[in-house]
């Protein structure tokens, strides 16, 4: 009996964790293939590609993300594979499985909740006697009735196999996102979350842990995602792999999970001064900052000792961090969701993502869904489209906002200029994102494509429409910002105001001549009028960058100008480094 594991990854780089440990669990009794493929794959190249290798089974793992897809692939296959037998598992149909045997005929079994042991129980009676009544934690048919066996008792995970020793996944893993778990469950029971449905939480045993991860470090993992849903609930487990992971790391990138109110002091101390830079990345769900709220989602949280450990590790340096909100949850209106976005954009975090609440079957927040009136999709993701205080005209108004959140800040293109006009401009920075995201829909620029210099084109047009109390230092930020996002001399300069060539020739002498007047820093570097003119750019600002950069506050109207100069291909990571100097009378100009 052939059988074939397969999931629609959202992405190329994504792999799938489930169906490895599926593989890894049966392959010594059937003979098992794994076939990933993505949701923006046509339909009949995946169907083709199943079709050929003459499976007997197929297992689907089925997300949010991938669901209806995969129900359009199981109505094909069938129909060109009519004895192939279909399993479909996974969170997204662990939860009312009699719905999704009707919506797909084709469907023959579900897998819910674990489904080693499941999954491998129904091959056996697949090639067996077929008596499906016995594999508790799978839902069948018999005849035109659909039967939902009881549910199968948890896993010891450390009876499980590990999915992390396939030879075919060695070729990619420096390519690829490998996914990792250590523990399953979730401690806590927020409504909104199908982890909260499982009760405690499992572990697997630390040295096999460790063992898995240097394994997949030896042999080209670049990121390790660990898929706990709390990954520091235990702190003695935490802190031990911390350092293991420090100590063997070997450049890979560890994401993880954290909640950060409940991180002990000890830890943050130990990760401030001993993770080495870029290694860690830390997800952190805040969600709201709304009291009401958090308890009407059952969801505990101090804001306080959060922002506290945010802060904490952002001073270190060394971690970069991952916030996200969620709109649309129970009493938090465009007013509350507005303070929410500002007390935690306050932390500046390294990126910020605000999702929109969906309402996943199986979650207590979907069973109480009418108790808010809310209404949302109905097929996956089951986003919310409004609810008796968010109406959907807020819902699309916080949709542009986010479109301009991840354009901008997420992606790092401008944080000079947007901290500056956060902090001096704008009334906050909900309310910057908010305007420019109106502004961009207004201007039609969500259905065409962007480059570089229009995400500064558009920001200025913005800017001048609006009218700012220090255009001159505005735009001064955006050149220091585009001259930093480029790895070379760029070509293509997008104002018009750009020091002529002649004027740059002698600063470019100047510098040459006189490097100290810049920086003992830049002095050391030994650059020649021919190098400067090769790898640097300098600009004109009426105001004084250094004393900006350093917190001051200045003005345009002060008259004191300032050189900046920005060097490229002088670093060993090919990032670009910036100097500023006073202009004075001496200068060129």
């Amino acid at each position: 009996m052939k059988v074939i594991l397969s999931t629609l990854n959202a992405k190329y780089i994504h792999t799938s964790l489930a169906i490895r440990l599926l593989k890894a669990y049966s392959e010594h009794e059937f003979d098992i293939e794994l076939a990933e493929f993505t949701i923006k794959d046509p339909v009949m190249n995946v169907v083709s590609d199943l079709y050929q290798r003459k499976p007997d089974v197929i297992g689907f793992s089925c997300y949010i993300w991938n669901i209806e897809e995969t129900l359009k692939l199981a109505d094909l296959l069938k129909k060109v594979l009519p004895e192939c037998k279909i399993i479909l598992g996974g969170p997204e149909v662990s939860y009312d499985t009699p719905y999704w045997m009707g919506r797909s005929k084709s469907v023959d079994f579900i897998v819910m909740g674990d489904g080693e042991e499941t999954f491998h129980h129904l091959l056996q009676e697949i090639a067996g006697d077929q008596k499906y009544h016995y594999v508790f934690g799978a839902t069948y048919r018999k005849g035109e009735e659909v039967i939902v066996n009881p549910g199968r008792p948890k896993s010891d995970l450390n009876t499980l196999p590990t999915p992390h020793r396939f030879p075919d996944d060695l070729p990619d893993l420096g390519k690829r996102i490998v996914y990792f778990e250590t523990s399953r469950g979730c401690p806590f029971s927020c409504q909104f979350c199908l982890s909260s449905i499982e009760v405690g939480v499992r572990y697997y045993d630390i040295e096999r842990v460790k063992s898995d991860l240097l394994y997949l470090i030896n042999n080209g993992a670049k990121i390790i995602k660990f898929l706990d849903r709390t990954f520091n609930i235990n702190r003695n487990y935490a802190m031990e792999m911390f350092e293991f992971l420090i100590a063997n790391h070997g450049g890979c990138v560890f994401q993880f999970e954290i909640t950060a109110d409940i991180m002990r002091p000890e830890v943050l101390d130990y990760l401030a001064e001993n993770a080495p830079p870029g290694v860690f990345r830390f997800e952190i769900g805040v969600q709201s900052t709304n009291d009401a709220t958090n308890e009407l989602v059952k969801r505990r949280q101090n804001f306080t000792k959060l922002s506290r450990t945010v802060m904490k590790i952002k001073n270190s340096g060394n971690i970069d961090q991952h916030l996200d909100l969620i709109a649309g949850l129970p009493e938090e209106d465009y007013a509350s969701f507005r303070k929410t976005f500002n007390d935690v954009f306050a932390m500046r975090p390294e990126e910020l993502q605000l999702g929109f609440l969906k309402l996943l079957r199986g979650t207590g927040l979907r069973n109480e869904a009418a108790k808010y009136n809310y209404v949302y999709m109905d097929h996956a993701p089951y986003e919310i489209l409004g609810n008796d205080i968010m109406p959907f005209s807020d819902i699309i108004s916080l949709k542009r906002l986010e479109d301009v959140l991840e354009k901008y800040w997420n992606a790092h293109r401008m944080d000079h200029t947007l901290n500056y006009l956060m902090e001096h401009e704008f009334d906050s920075p909900f309310d910057f994102f908010q305007e420019f995201g109106d502004f961009w829909e207004e201007r039609g620029w969500q259905r065409i494509g962007h480059q570089l210099e229009d995400l500064f084109t558009r920001l200025q047009d913005f800017l001048t429409r609006r009218g700012l109390k220090e255009p001159g230092i505005v735009l001064g930020l955006m050149k220091l910002d585009y001259f930093l996002g480029h790895k070379y001399k760029p070509r293509k300069i997008w104002w018009e105001d750009r020091v002529p060539k002649d004027m740059r020739v002698s600063y470019f002498k100047r510098l040459a001549e006189e490097p100290s007047s810049v920086s003992d820093d830049f002095a050391a570097r030994h650059l020649d009028e021919r190098e400067l003119l090769k790898f640097a750019v300098v600009e004109e600002f009426p105001f004084q960058l250094n004393d900006l950069l350093e917190g001051k506050e200045i003005k345009e109207s002060d008259g004191q100008g300032s050189l900046l100069i920005v060097l490229y291909q002088q670093e060993e990571n090919e990032v670009p480094v910036f100097y500023s100097m006073p202009l004075t009378v001496t200068s060129p100009r």
